[in-house]
């Protein structure tokens, strides 16, 4: 058989004691082994079930006590004894509260009894569970800023339950949230160190949870009301020095037993909420890592109390008005505890022996021994056997010494219970456990080789390396448990142990083969790391072993085993990680191992992150435009928090727009926010670290702050008339967050400027207040403030502000001009009296228009034009620009207020003289031929003046010739000319200007066209030069001139038209621009003419019928005399309403005459 012992289990073997208890196959008394708790709830729905285990040889028989009588089992229906076992199972279908009792186990065989410590056993069930009364409870009035306490006063139990408070109806309750102000003592109470209005509720509830079965009781709910003071109207509290709410009075006394949970309590009432501070002895109390400090630091909790933590605890209570001090005396007492526990001794015949009881408490306690659980005292006495306080001492002991011996440490705060038996026998020595072992270790480490062994008397044991000598002494030494230890093994010590047992009842050996290797060293070792999330990770894991025991590497997070992945992979021993993130951190182990033993390294890994938000935001300490605001600080994760920014959202309809309030240092969790008066907020916190910000906090619970006057001046204040005999004041209106209290509304404060009148007033919600029956352009002086309900806010500065203008009542005279210039004058006017301006000098206005031009056949614009002219002095004048040149202006003044103008001046004319005129209204560039360019232009748009001629400059465009400027000069009546180019690829740049006396105009500059092909150059020569045009219009005049000559022919020989010859056809038209029924018109317009015409066809006159009614003369040669003289009108322009098309041969006759 082969073992392999790693320094972990030797290091358990090496530390552990063997005691040479007795094996199971020998004759021995009864031990305890297992047994229920002191103190032992149940529930009767279920079976009950009280433990007692026991072993001895031969097994022991159970019985039991009942409130210290014999319990009979077998009698008892409902309870029944386990096989082979001492245990109790009861099932309480009737009456269970009868098995509420104490009970101990005995177990006995025929070498004594072992007796268990007493169980009390206590039912809960739900049925049974305490309940508070039922009882109407009055409602709690209170004034605001007083202090409360609401009384829980929770059943006791069992067991103790935990308190809570809740605010609203099962199951949607709420807690009651605490801070500084609001808080539970330990005894359950709800207490209130100053109440405000928002206290107020109907549904404060205690409850109580039970933790044996989670059932949770309720009181019946407090209503509270909190009473409004004429201070909390006026959104103030009376400030109050701090009182002991709890504990009551200058000092107290609290007795703790050692070991037990230490509670100490301090609550004060006061406005403002009192701060609490702890001293113990005179000395500032240091707080420890046994010791918590809760409560918003009103109470001191101690998990586990000692005997160090008895003194005097004082606690002060301080505010602004003032302090308070409480002491608590602290005794610490303590109930027996074990100090040397009795143990079971085996002895041979006329050995000796003791069992030591060593225990202590406060008080110390009485050390009482039992044999077989009857006290030492009455039993059978022995000779060899002596009671010396807590120990019990044998001498030459016998079998009549065999026994349990009980051992009982008492005070009146408990007992302790122990069994120890004694147990005389004669036996043979024998080696317990596996034999001829195999046992591979690892060199240089303590090696422990265990030789477990029993006999009586006490055998004598000896080892040795193959069975020659004795090893002790060096590095080899022999525990009294028969384990052998070599110190810091090496190579040579390979070989074979012998272990030997003996007395002078007999011998048993055993043997060990031990094989050293090499130790495992870990060469490379992973290094902590600090990173960026996001960043790749790399540790490093190597190892040397011995070469005849394989390694294997894995890789530890926080004592799981890393799970590879996509991110997480291993590189031989290396382990990679990609892209970290906040789950990544931790500590992380690379563990090498063989079959002898496992080394392992570890490096921390950091990940350096935005900072989690802060959390449990509360709300303290409301002034009027003050409140604190406290939180707990998220987790900075591994990068300090630099700074706090706390944001705000006031606006009650579109919740959600968060502002930036202030930032703080990042080493506060407390802060005073300065706020604005009435006005509701809610509040979050951002931490901010050299990453980043971290998310936004949850928003605090909404909190509204107290209401102010006003501190704002309305701004913009004005006073302005809107008629002759009123002035509007007006402002610019606060905004709501201004208000600082409701009803907002304005004073209004005016009077007249330098008299001696009272101050008038009025009160408006308006942004606006109107005068009546002002006088004419009066100053006030005024001035504005706003008001709320909680006073009067500052007023504004004093401005001066005028009633109501009035139209001026004269003209200025003299209006007159100079320095006349083609594109401006300079105007001239006599001031008007200030007193007749009925209002503020504005300024003068000029109106002015163009009348005519010069040149009589330019039409121009008359529209009326105006310029003001602000006063600058006592003579007052101004330039008028922008004028024609060549034209003649009209012009008048008036003057005006900031309401009216005034009644017109005197009209005077002037003209400008002649200018340069501006650049011709066209400019066109054609290419008739191939080898030439027609240009042409239009008169200028306005000439400014008689024009004199046009000057034409022109050059070639391309680089390659480089021409010179040329400039051609024509008369007035010349407008077009034209060029030769030297080939077809030629372009010119033209400029053409026109000029008059006073000199040469504005120039229109144009380039020629690209033309390259002879099509293009086709397309711009001129239609009436082809010969298919000119042919085409000789066919025409031919046709005319025959149809001339058959007319005159047709008329000298008398004939007459045929009716049919001359008609009229019409042909409607799809897409008219009228409707069906204008086009009727239209035809019935054209129809009397048409039917004229036909009943003239049928007369000898037929061709007098074409005139417009009147008679036309012949001559003696028969010809047209109305063709030279008459009125005689063209067919084309006839109205035939759009849709009439002639068709006789006369219309083509008229429309080429």
């Amino acid at each position: 058989m082969v073992t392999l012992v790693t320094p972990a289990l030797l290091l358990l073997l090496w530390q552990s004691g063997w005691t040479l208890d007795i094996p199971l196959e020998i004759r021995q008394p009864p031990t305890i082994i297992k047994q229920s708790m002191k103190e032992h709830i149940v529930d009767p729905k279920d079976t009950m079930i009280i433990e007692c285990e026991a072993q001895g040889n031969p097994h022991p028989i159970f019985s039991w006590r009942r409130n210290g009588k014999y319990f009979n089992v077998a009698r008892d229906s409902q309870v029944s004894m386990r096989r082979r076992s001492g245990t109790l199972d009861i099932y309480a279908r009737n009456n269970p509260e009868q098995y509420e009792a104490e009970y101990q186990c005995i177990a006995s065989n025929e070498y004594g009894s072992a007796y268990s410590h007493k169980i009390r056993l206590q039912l809960y069930s739900e049925s049974r569970a305490p309940m508070w009364p039922k009882e109407i409870l009055e409602p709690v009035v209170v004034s605001v800023g007083l202090p409360l306490v609401l009384s829980c006063n929770p059943p006791p139990g069992p067991p103790k339950p935990e308190t809570y408070w809740m605010t609203s109806s099962f199951p949607t309750t709420q807690p009651v949230r605490q801070d500084r102000r609001v808080s539970m003592g330990v005894n359950g109470d709800l207490y209130f160190s100053n109440v405000l209005f928002n206290d107020s509720a109907s549904d404060y509830c205690c409850n109580a949870r039970f933790p044996y079965k989670n059932v949770i009781q309720q009181k019946m709910p407090v209503l509270l009301q909190a009473r409004v003071t004429v201070f909390s109207v006026a959104r103030t509290v009376a400030e109050a020095a701090p009182t002991w709410l709890s504990p009551r009075g200058s000092s107290s006394s609290i007795l703790v037993l050692h070991g037990e949970e230490l509670l100490l309590e301090c609550i004060a009432g006061g406005v403002p909420t009192p701060h609490i501070t702890w001293t113990k002895n005179g000395e500032d109390l240091v707080v420890t890592s046994r010791m918590k400090v809760k409560n918003f630091n009103k109470m001191i909790k101690i998990p586990k109390a000692s005997f160090d933590d008895a003194g005097e605890y004082t606690c002060t209570a301080t505010n602004r008005i003032g302090y308070i001090v409480h002491t608590i005396t602290v005794m610490v007492k303590a109930a027996p505890f074990w100090l040397e526990k009795p143990t079971n001794l085996v002895l041979a015949p006329e050995e000796n022996g003791r069992l030591i009881c060593r225990s202590d408490g406060a008080p110390r306690p009485t050390i009482n021994w039992f044999i077989n659980g009857e006290p030492i005292e009455s039993a059978t006495p022995q000779p060899n056997r002596q009671v010396s306080g807590d120990m019990l001492s044998f001498r030459s002991v016998t079998v009549e010494n065999t026994a349990v011996y009980q051992c009982n440490a008492s005070n009146q705060y408990g007992y302790l219970l122990a069994n120890a038996y004694v147990s005389v026998l004669h036996a043979t020595p024998r080696i317990h456990g596996p034999r001829n072992e195999l046992m591979k270790v690892i060199e240089g480490n303590n090696v422990f080789l265990e030789c477990r062994y029993f006999g009586s008397p006490v055998p004598e044991l000896r080892w040795s390396k193959y069975g020659q000598g004795t090893l002790e002494g060096n590095r080899f030494k022999t525990h009294s448990n028969g384990t052998l230890e070599i110190k810091r093994i090496r190579v040579e010590d390979q070989g074979t142990y012998l272990c030997v047992v003996s007395n002078v009842a007999g011998r048993d050996e055993s043997q060990v083969r031990i094989e050293v290797k090499e130790p495992m060293l870990i060469v490379t070792r992973p290094q902590s790391m600090k990173v960026i999330r996001g960043s790749d990770v790399r540790f490093e894991c190597g190892a040397k072993a011995d070469v005849t025991t394989p390694v294997t590497t894995t890789w530890m997070k926080d004592k799981n085993q890393v799970t590879l992945g996509w991110r997480l992979s291993l590189d031989e021993s290396n382990l990679i990680i990609s892209n970290v993130n906040r789950g990544d951190e931790g500590n992380y182990t690379c563990v090498i191992k063989n079959e002898l033993e496992q080394k392992s390294a570890s490096a921390c890994l950091m990940v350096m992150d935005r900072p989690d938000p802060p959390s449990n935001l509360e709300l303290s300490d409301p002034y009027e435009r003050t409140v604190r605001l406290s939180w707990v600080p998220g987790d900075s994760n591994h990068s300090p928090i630099k700074e706090y920014l706390v944001q705000y959202d006031d606006d009650d309809w579109l919740p959600g727009k968060w502002k930036n309030l202030s930032t703080y240092p990042g080493n506060l969790n407390s802060v005073i926010l300065h706020l604005s008066p009435f006005s509701y907020y809610e509040f979050r916190v951002i931490a901010i670290n050299e990453i980043g910000s971290s998310r936004p906090s949850r928003p605090s619970m909404r909190f509204q702050s107290s209401g102010a006057p006003p501190d704002v001046i309305p701004k913009n204040v004005k006073g302005v008339g809107t008629w002759r005999n009123n002035m509007e004041i007006s402002w610019e209106p606060l905004t709501y967050r201004e208000w600082n209290g409701p009803h907002l509304k304005y004073l209004v404060w005016w009077r007249r400027r330098d008299s001696r009148e009272e101050w008038k007033n009025a009160t408006t919600k308006w942004q606006k207040y109107y005068i009546y029956d002002a006088d004419t352009f009066t100053p006030y002086e005024i001035k504005v403030q706003a008001v709320n309900d909680f006073g009067l806010g500052p007023e504004s500065p004093v401005v001066i502000g005028y009633s109501g203008e009035d139209r001026p009542l004269t003209a200025p005279l003299n209006l007159r001009v100079s320095d006349i210039q083609s594109t401006q004058v300079t105007v001239h006017w006599d001031p008007v009296a200030r007193n007749s301006i009925m209002g503020e000098l504005k300024e003068y206005k000029l109106y002015y228009w163009r009348d005519s031009s010069q040149l009589r056949w330019l039409r121009v614009s008359r529209a009326m034009k105006s310029k003001a002219f602000p006063v600058n002095s006592e003579e007052p004048s101004g330039f008028l620009t922008e004028l024609i040149p060549y034209s003649n202006y009209k012009m008048y003044i008036v003057v005006a207020n900031n309401q009216y103008e005034g009644p017109p001046s005197n009209t005077i004319h002037f003209s400008t003289p002649e200018g340069v005129p501006s650049a011709p209204r066209f400019f066109r560039i054609q290419q008739r031929h191939l080898d030439s360019i027609y240009v042409d232009w239009d008169l200028p748009a306005e000439p400014n003046g008689i024009i004199t001629g046009y000057s034409l400059k022109y050059q070639t465009v391309n680089a390659t010739r480089g021409e010179e400027l040329r400039v051609e000069d024509f008369p007035p009546n010349v407008t077009s000319f034209s060029i030769r180019r030297y080939d077809r690829y030629t372009r010119y740049r033209f400029s053409v200007a026109a000029r008059t006396r006073v000199g040469i105009g504005e120039w229109h500059t144009e380039e020629s066209p690209h033309y390259t092909t002879e099509i293009y150059a086709q397309d711009q020569v001129d239609i009436t030069t082809q010969g298919w045009f000119i042919g085409i219009m000789c066919a025409v005049a031919l046709i005319v001139l025959i149809l001339l000559i058959v007319c005159f022919i047709k008329r000298s020989r008398g004939g007459k038209y045929p009716g049919t010859m001359l008609y009229f056809s019409y042909t409607r038209v799809s897409t008219l621009p009228y409707p069906r029924r204008e086009e009727e018109r239209g035809l019935q317009r054209g129809q009397p003419s048409m039917e004229a015409m036909i009943k003239r066809s049928d007369s000898d006159d037929s061709l007098v019928d074409y005139g417009e009614g009147g008679e036309i003369s012949f001559n003696e040669d028969g010809s047209f005399i109305g063709q030279y003289t008459g009125t005689r009108r063209d067919v084309r322009e006839l109205d035939f309403g759009g849709s009439l098309e002639l068709h006789s041969p006369l219309n083509t006759i008229y429309s080429l005459a």
